[in-house]
């Protein structure tokens, strides 16, 4: 049995899905490659050749590249959201599920490719402590004023490179518990990369690998239940555990006190009689084992510093 959620009466062809996210335990939002936003009363679903949604509204002129929930009002009875955040083409655009589309932003002249929603932040002024981040096709991300959706009011820089930044292709929020305090996003880029950005300070902190080969994009990111990051992208799916900045703290004292109780040990071999010639050679010999042993951790340990460390696959 199967039903046909985006097939095209008109043409015969398929308007494929692009997003698609729960509204509720009955009802499902369905975006498509011609920018309609579809929502569905799954308790309708059935052995049907096509089922009809319940609503269609189109906000962008472009496929819908990103779709993020509001949280509801105090004033909710349900609690779900009913006020939607997507970006296409070069436009975001708010919709209200039962309303229609409220407001179209003005032309980004650059292309907006993911998005997610950060509450919580400072109320200084006319900020309500809310802001929806959106990531660009041009390493830029831009950050959005709920209630102010002409246009944005902060950019960060995420990526630099030369011809132009790379794409900022998928985006999840740190989990409270994870990482040092404060809001982070972490973002998956073009080339395979994973980067963190501290809101506030509005800076990368932190970098990591995803594809380190093919560098191939990112094309999703989010967090379980348990704290724990996973990425995808390419022929690859990873699974990250955290590494606590505790860990680094004490790997690079741990490092200093070994470089310091080197040069003391050096210096008391220079202070040795000239008689203890073999001896000074000895120590000599241990003291370079020991400097090599501590370039090689010291590379494993910088490997490893960051927020999160590759775990393996689960």
């Amino acid at each position: 049995m199967s039903t046909c959620l985006t097939c095209d009466r008109n043409n015969g062809g398929i308007d494929a899905p692009t997003l698609a996210h729960a509204l509720s335990p009955q009802s499902l939002i369905l975006a498509t490659d011609s920018s309609a936003l579809h929502i569905y009363d799954v308790r309708a679903l059935g052995p049907k050749s096509l089922l009809k949604p319940e609503a269609t509204h189109r906000p962008h002129d472009d496929y819908v590249s990103s779709l993020t929930p509001l949280p509801p009002s105090e004033a909710s009875t349900s609690g779900f959201s009913k006020q939607w955040v997507t970006t296409g083409g070069s436009t975001l655009a708010v919709t209200d599920l039962r309303r229609g589309v409220m407001v179209r932003s003005e032309d980004q002249e650059e292309e907006l490719l993911s998005s997610v929603i950060v509450t919580g932040l400072s109320k200084k002024g006319s900020s309500v402590g809310e802001k929806v981040l959106v990531g660009g096709g041009n390493g830029v991300l831009t950050l959005w004023e709920r209630g102010v959706w002409d246009d944005q009011d902060e950019r960060i820089t995420v990526d630099r490179s030369k011809g132009g930044g790379e794409s900022l292709d998928c985006m999840a929020l740190l989990p409270d518990n994870v990482g040092p305090s404060g809001k982070i996003v972490a973002v998956g880029l073009g080339n395979g990369d994973l980067r963190f950005i501290k809101l506030g300070p509005n800076k990368v902190i932190d970098e990591l690998k995803h594809d380190e080969l093919s560098h191939e994009t990112v094309i999703g990111l989010d967090f379980d239940v348990t704290g724990r990051m996973i990425s995808g992208g390419g022929k690859t799916v990873k699974v990250w555990g955290e590494k606590s900045w505790q860990d680094v703290e004490e790997d690079e004292e741990e490092e200093e006190e070994a470089t310091t109780n080197g040069k003391r040990e050096h210096e008391s071999d220079e202070d040795e009689d000239s008689d203890e010639d073999m001896e000074d050679s000895s120590s000599e010999e241990e003291q370079k084992q020991k400097r090599k042993k501590r370039k090689k951790n010291k590379g494993k340990q910088q490997k490893g510093h960051g927020i999160l460390q590759f775990s393996g696959l689960a």
